[in-house]
């Protein structure tokens, strides 16, 4: 026999009954990876994309971000812009190994980009010293020298206040490619503050002989902690020949990496809004991502 509790009128209680159903099933449709506060979609930005003569559309993307290009200049910047080309003299004497720093473009020149990653090279000899082959493969937007990780072809950029430790956002980066031959295979991966994907960008495939092409990502705030930069479809190596050279993979090499000036983020920040809590901005470990 089914009884209602004392002083509930047998519809009120069955009303009551249905909603607390309701509840759990609501709640058991829940993972502990939901979040009610996600936002259904990315908020929006402003992409550039480019091969053949890339010059222009680079450009265009440095101004985007905006002026002045701040260089090494230690510190947050009120405006302007980063870029690194490799080719400074600070960076020779790690040419053409494998060791090249990955503070180096926040510790050496204090420019507030760290790669995340175990081994890294700065190339002025196309790789050709790696694999004979590559000489024929890569060209240099910023004569001469590009940057390859080593043993992957995926390279995660992070951003700390230029000359600091302090965990940073930018509001839009770029990327110079060198020998894109595959569509929908190279590509920027952006991640916000909590490490939620922004999306995934492409790079178009190479339209001429210098087999340049560029993909820049701009939002209107600093949003972007983390940019995860996927080249080709395989790594280089002394017995790995590219697609156009007999090989299995697309085999794809950096060259200017050019993003707006990174700014601390606030540990409370809601989605996609700047700092107005006033909590001090996190602080990163080496290694770690946001």
């Amino acid at each position: 026999m089914n009884r209602t509790p004392a002083g509930l009128s047998a519809a009120l209680f069955a009303a009551l009954f249905a909603a607390t159903l309701i509840t759990a099933a609501v709640f058991a449709g829940c993972s502990s990876h939901d979040s009610p506060t996600r936002p259904a979609a990315a908020p929006p930005s402003t992409v550039v994309l480019a091969s053949g003569d890339i010059t222009a559309k680079v450009a265009d993307f440095r101004t985007l971000l905006g002026d002045p290009s701040n260089g090494g200049t230690a510190g947050e910047q009120p405006a302007g812009r980063r870029e690194v080309n490799w080719d400074g003299a600070a960076a020779r004497p790690f040419n053409n190994r494998d060791d090249f720093p990955r503070d180096f473009f926040n510790s050496t020149v204090k420019a507030g980009l760290v790669y995340d990653g175990t081994a890294f090279r700065n190339d002025s000899l196309l790789f050709a010293e790696i694999n004979p082959t590559y000489a024929n493969q890569f060209k240099a937007f910023s004569p001469k020298v590009m940057f390859s990780a080593i043993g992957t072809n995926v390279i995660n950029a992070l951003f700390e206040v230029a000359g600091t430790g302090t965990a940073a956002a930018v509001t839009g980066f770029g990327v110079v490619f060198s020998d894109v031959d595959m569509d929908n295979t190279t590509s920027l991966e952006l991640f916000d503050t909590s490490n939620r994907s922004l999306g995934r960008f492409f790079a178009p495939s190479r339209q001429d002989a210098n087999g340049f092409s560029f993909v820049g990502v701009k939002f209107d705030t600093p949003i972007v902690a983390r940019v995860k930069i996927t080249c080709g479809s395989g790594a280089l190596g002394a017995g790995v020949n590219d697609i156009t050279d007999g090989g299995a993979a697309d085999l794809v090499v950096v060259d200017n990496v050019i993003y707006s000036g990174p700014h601390p983020f606030c540990p409370r920040r809601t989605e996609f809004a700047r700092c107005r809590c006033g909590a001090a901005a996190g602080r990163r470990s080496p290694g770690a991502r946001p």
